[in-house]
């Protein structure tokens, strides 16, 4: 695709994880989600390479990881998340990567993954401000001690993200315009903020997220 990350901004993409990170919990928040998404992912086949084990794909909903699988911003990326999306299940040399949503009901191969065998997971999320707002779970699932008759209440604040970090060594979210806490923020300077496109004699702020912008 004419529009994919050059080799050389998925590389310093990529090395900027490994290297600059002072936590092992990143947050991607400029707005490029696809771009984002291609450099998290690189990253995650990268440590499966040197660290073997069970990586954790999780993302809003089956509509973007469509999305995902045909607009990712290199090749290699766009292969392997299309070849996920119907077993949800890949493996990559010793690794394996799991395909699972913001919907607990789609954690059935993931909840039960051995914690010590799990060595990342990339999250990302839409600008929906509750993406689990419908979903309730019984208490005894969220690992309360009480032994009473479970009753239903709602999930926590973003426990897409926090039941991971809970117990996942490292994790990478992309998500635009959301705050999240015991994370570090990370920005590349190849992604530019402020630059101005020019579409039909009209100056555009760069702002906007292009990348959720039909080709």
């Amino acid at each position: 695709m004419s529009r994919d990350l050059s080799k050389k901004d998925l590389y310093e993409g990529v090395k900027t994880l490994v290297e600059r990170r002072d936590s092992p919990h990143i947050h991607l928040s400029q707005h490029k989600l696809f771009s984002l998404f291609s450099i998290g992912f690189q990253y995650l086949l990268y440590k499966a390479s040197k660290a073997p084990g069970n990586y954790i794909i999780r993302i809003e909903n089956s509509s973007l990881a469509d999305k995902l699988a045909k607009r990712s911003k290199d090749p290699s990326t766009r292969r392997f998340i299309t070849s996920m999306l119907l077993p949800r299940k890949l493996k990559y040399n010793n690794s394996t990567f799991y395909l699972d949503f913001f919907h607990i009901g789609s954690w059935n191969m993931t909840k039960d993954l051995a914690m010590e065998n799990i060595k990342g997971a990339l999250i990302v999320k839409t600008t929906s401000s509750k993406p689990m707002e419908d979903i309730s779970v019984p208490f005894q699932e969220l690992e309360t001690e009480s032994e009473e008759k479970p009753e239903v209440q709602d999930l926590p604040q973003n426990y897409f993200l926090t039941s991971l970090q809970s117990s996942v060594p490292e994790t990478i979210i992309v998500a635009y315009e959301n705050q999240f806490e015991n994370v570090q923020k990370i920005n590349f300077p190849f992604i530019k903020k402020d630059a101005q496109k020019i579409l039909g004699g009209v100056k555009i702020s760069e702002n906007l997220d292009w990348d959720n912008f039909e080709d």
